[in-house]
Parts: C-alpha cells; structure tokens; sequence
C-alpha cells in the first residue's frame, strides 16, 4: 500500500494526522497504520480507515454492471427524468416566449435539413400546444425509461434515445413532404417501444401487449385529422429496435465494441440515408 501522506511526528513523539500535521491523533488506519484525524476517518467494517486508503479501495472494486454492460446505479432514473424535464420546460416556454419562437426556432422541417441539421434532434424535445401530445409521450417516456434505463445503464440509454429522435426526423425526412413541419418525441419514445421489445425477446418474455399497442398507434397514425407523423413513429421504432439488438445480443467477448459499433452503424446509415434524401431536393430548396 502506498501512502500519499509520510507520517510526520513532532519532537515529542506524539502521532499527527497526515494531511493535517497539526492535528494530533491517537486513532490509526486499519489498512495502512497510519494517524488519522477525525475529519479524516471513514468506518469501515473493522475499526477505521483514512480517507486514502477508502479511496484507493473504491479504485480497485469493480463496478457493478447491468445485464446489457452499463454500470450499475441505484436510485431513480436520471436520464429519462432530465429528458422529460426538457420536454417539460420546453412545453412551458413556447407559451411563455411569444410569436412561436421555439417553434420557429427549434422545430423541424425536411427542407431545413442541410441548413439547419440540429433540428432533427430539437424538435424532439418540443411539443404542440396540445396538451394530451405531451401528456402521452411523457407517461410512455417515464413507464419506459423506468424498464429500460436500469437494464441498460444511463449511458446506453441515453444513446438510444437520441439515436431514435433522430431516426424519427429521417423517417420524416424520407416519407413526407418536404415542408412538413414536426415536433415532439414520439420519435424517440417509440424507438424506446422497440427497445423493449428486442429486450422482451431477449429475455423470453411476452411480446404480446407491445405488439398491440404498436398497431394501436400505427391505426391512429393514419386516421384522417389527427396530424400524428406515422413517418417519425416508424423511423424510431426501427433505430430503437437496431440499436438494442446491438446492446441484448452483443457477445460477451467484445461486448463493449459491438454494442457501441453497433450503434455507430445504425447513425451511419442515417447519415447515408439523410445525405441521399437531401441531394434528391430540388435546387431551389438547397440555395
């Protein structure tokens, strides 16, 4: 065990904290024997510990992963609460913020592709003012990201749903017309719905209740009136579904290089799709 700290003792003998030579202390570490002051002690299970050594334990403890590879954290789940509290504020400032600024600022269009490429990413974190859109995506992103985002890591999750956000603006972007203006994450939540039903299949588990809401949503899509873009639910659900095929069936040996490969493919392949769609626009949308 190395020590960071030399002991230093005065004259007298009398044995001082390391890393406060002042401090005279009486209490020595467990690991490595030396003082340590009360600021500086940690319990352990036998006695104590200075605040060093608890360091360097922490360090050499692997951290525990989920069953896709992430690391393994307890408590709520960070990243589907941050993008739910970004769609959430988002929602309340395009009725603060006036003359549709967010709006016009951040939603997405095929035809602003080339000039504005970001939006394909922003508009998934806006919503239209009406409430039920927003109410929906939420409720779908929490009850989802509560399954998934334990399972897969926050990372790994976090991965998946923006490549799904993104996959939905190219689903617009390939199927509609080029001045279709969209906004919301349905994108990004169906991707989420494909996730869950790689992992469902995965684990052996009933696939059943996903597929149905999914041709539920799909039949909604094309009801006249709605202004649903189908074209956004089914780019996402198929990156969502990709890229955690990637993650649930990467080999053990490797894993690590597949999963993120993996993913790396599927945005390549959106980019590809993305530049061929754009350079089929006719000159006077590209100038």
């Amino acid at each position: 065990m190395s020590s960071a700290f030399p002991v230093q003792e005065p004259a007298t003998g009398i044995p001082v904290c390391p890393r406060h030579p002042d401090r005279v202390s009486y209490v020595s570490c467990q690991r490595c024997g030396r003082p340590t002051c009360p600021e500086c002690q940690r319990s352990a299970a036998v006695g104590v510990q200075c605040v060093d050594c608890v360091h360097e334990a922490s360090r050499s403890v692997p951290s525990r992963r989920t069953i896709f590879g992430g690391v393994a954290r307890a408590g709520r789940p960070v990243v589907t609460i941050t993008m739910m509290a970004i769609c959430v504020a988002m929602f309340v400032a395009s009725w603060v913020i006036p003359k549709d600024f967010i709006f016009q600022t951040f939603a997405y269009a095929p035809f602003l592709t080339e000039s504005e490429p970001w939006r394909m990413i922003t508009s998934a974190f806006l919503h239209s003012s009406n409430f039920m859109h927003i109410a929906f995506n939420m409720y779908a992103l929490w009850i989802l990201g509560n399954a998934l985002e334990p399972a897969f890591g926050r990372v790994r999750f976090l991965a998946v749903y923006l490549v799904s956000a993104l996959a939905g603006s190219v689903g617009v972007l390939l199927l509609s017309p080029i001045d279709t203006a969209v906004v919301g994450a349905s994108g990004a939540v169906f991707g989420l719905f494909g996730a869950l039903f790689v992992v469902q299949r995965k684990r052996g588990g009933d696939v059943r209740q996903i597929v149905v809401l999914l041709l539920i949503n799909a039949a909604i899509g094309f009801l006249p009136g709605v202004g649903i873009a189908w074209q956004a639910h089914l780019g996402g659900l198929i990156a969502g579904a990709l890229c955690t095929a990637a993650i649930a069936y990467a080999p053990a040996k490797n894993r690590n290089l597949v999963q993120w490969g993996g993913m790396a493919a599927v945005v390549a392949l959106l980019v590809v799709l993305t530049v061929y769609k754009v350079s089929t626009f006719p000159n006077f949308i590209l100038g």
